[in-house]
Parts: C-alpha cells; sequence; structure tokens
C-alpha cells in the first residue's frame, strides 16, 4: 500500500487521539477540583443547586443547602466549586467589588426633574406636545396635470379604464341589451 492511500487513516486515528485526550484532561481536572472541596465552600450541583458543603468523604459529600437542611450527593454530582465571591453574589445577591463612591442609580424617575414641586394638572395650561390638531390645517386641493393625447389614436396600446356610470354611448349604440 502507498502512503497516498494510507494517510485518511491516520489522520483519522490522530483526530481521536486528541479528542480523547482533551476529554481525558477535563475529567482529570473536574475530578482534581471535586477532591479539594473544603468545608465551607460554596458549590453548584449538576441539577443546578446552590449549596454550602459541610463534610466531604471518600465517594460522598454532605451539603448544607439552608437552615435546618443537609443534603448527601455523590461526588461526582457536584458541578462547579465556586468562591466566595461568586457564590455570595448568586446565592445571596450580596456584591462585593462595588465602589462606594459610585452614584446609584434610582428606581423612580423622580429624582429626573429639576424642581421638587408635583406638576399640577387642574392648572388649565396648554402643554403642547409638538402635535396639531387636523382640523387647524388648512386642506390642500388635488392637482390634476393635463394628460397629452396622442395625435393618432392606433397608437394607444391599452384602453382607459373607466366606471360604468362615466360610459358614455356613441352616436350607434342603442339601449337594448
Amino acid at each position: 500500500m502507498s502512503l497516498v492511500t494510507l494517510l485518511p487513516f491516520i489522520v483519522l486515528i490522530g483526530a481521536m487521539f486528541l479528542m480523547t485526550r482533551s476529554a481525558k484532561k477535563k475529567q482529570n481536572a473536574a475530578a482534581q477540583m471535586r477532591n479539594d472541596m473544603q468545608p465551607g465552600t460554596g458549590v453548584r450541583t449538576i441539577g443546578g443547586m446552590y449549596a454550602t458543603v459541610k463534610e466531604v468523604n471518600e465517594e460522598t459529600v454532605l451539603l448544607d443547602a439552608g437552615p435546618g437542611v443537609d443534603l448527601l450527593f455523590a461526588k461526582n454530582a457536584i458541578g462547579a466549586v465556586l468562591g466566595d465571591d461568586e457564590y455570595n453574589r448568586i446565592v445571596h445577591g450580596i456584591e462585593h467589588d462595588l465602589k462606594s463612591d459610585e452614584s446609584v442609580v434610582p428606581d423612580d424617575a423622580s429624582s429626573l426633574t429639576e424642581t421638587d414641586e408635583s406638576a399640577d394638572v387642574s392648572d388649565g395650561k396648554h402643554i403642547d406636545l409638538g402635535k396639531k390638531d387636523v382640523a387647524d390645517e388648512p386642506v390642500a386641493e388635488p392637482t390634476v396635470e393635463p394628460v397629452a393625447e396622442p395625435a393618432d389614436e392606433s397608437a394607444v396600446a391599452e384602453p382607459k379604464k373607466t366606471d360604468a356610470a362615466e360610459l358614455k354611448k356613441s352616436d350607434g349604440e342603442s339601449d337594448t341589451k
């Protein structure tokens, strides 16, 4: 066999080797993360539950999911070990990285007005919103442009479309149908 016929098989085997190697690296990193868990750290399970590690055993982990709620999980069920800041941000909504000198945006629009007085609707003043009433504007009459008729009637390619009421009888037509 020549090298040209073996080349696709060699490439296929190499690609399979690289894929299994990267998957094995990810599995080893996840196993190392699960083995490095300490009591008191926040975790997320593969089901999406957030809890705090209470106790770590050989194959299992005891999690504290809330006051008086202790859950026993297999180590393989731990999806991620979270840092303290990330766990508090997700579970408790506490942001530690906020700067104290930043201005806080209020939830309502009352601080956006310059005066503290409330607007009285019953004062009778007209507020101009930039809209005009249709009745106030003069109506422009449509202009009709004259249509130049061709000198030769045989040059007209398409007959004019008219309503039945506008049709006029020629001298040779009668009223009978």
